[in-house]
C-alpha cells in the first residue's frame, strides 16, 4: 500500500529536480512554504509537526531544498511534505501540498464496515502495523 496525500500523490515519487520545481513554482506566485512531518498519517490527522518556522521569507529554492534535505536527515524514518500557502487576500489557504520523504515500510489503513440499527453503515479507519514485503 502507498500513502495518498496531497497532490502528485498517485504518481512516481519525485526526483529531487522535480521536487525544485515545484518550489520554485511556489516561490514565483508568491506562496510561503512551509515543511511537515509525522509519523502518524492517518487521514484525519491534519495536524502534523512543523519542521521549524514557516518560510514566509525565504524566495530561493536552495534555501527551501536545504531545509527539506534537514528534515530528511533528522526524521529519516517520517512523512515529510512540503506545504505552500497563498495569503495574498488576506488569510492563508492551501495551494499545494505534496510528500517528500517516506519510511522505508509504508503504514496500511483498514476499512471496516459495521451495520448498525436499522440498515444503516459505520465506516472506520483503523491503522495496521506494516508488514514485511
Amino acid at each position: 500500500m502507498r500513502l495518498t496525500q496531497g497532490t502528485f500523490s498517485f504518481l512516481p515519487e519525485l526526483t529531487e529536480a522535480q521536487i525544485r520545481a515545484q518550489v520554485e513554482y511556489a516561490l514565483a506566485q508568491g506562496w510561503a512554504v512551509s515543511i511537515e512531518y509525522t509519523d502518524d498519517p492517518h487521514p484525519r490527522n491534519t495536524y502534523w509537526e512543523m519542521y521549524g518556522n514557516p518560510l514566509f521569507d525565504l524566495r530561493d529554492a536552495a534555501g527551501i531544498m536545504q531545509e527539506i534535505t534537514a528534515c530528511r536527515a533528522t526524521f529519516p524514518g517520517s512523512y515529510i511534505k512540503v506545504n505552500a500557502f497563498d495569503s495574498t487576500r488576506g488569510w492563508e489557504a492551501m495551494r499545494l501540498s505534496f510528500l517528500v520523504n517516506r519510511p522505508p515500510q509504508e503504514c496500511e489503513f483498514v476499512l471496516e464496515r459495521q451495520e448498525i440499527d436499522g440498515r444503516r453503515l459505520r465506516y472506520t479507519t483503523r491503522r495496521e502495523p506494516a508488514r514485511t514485503r
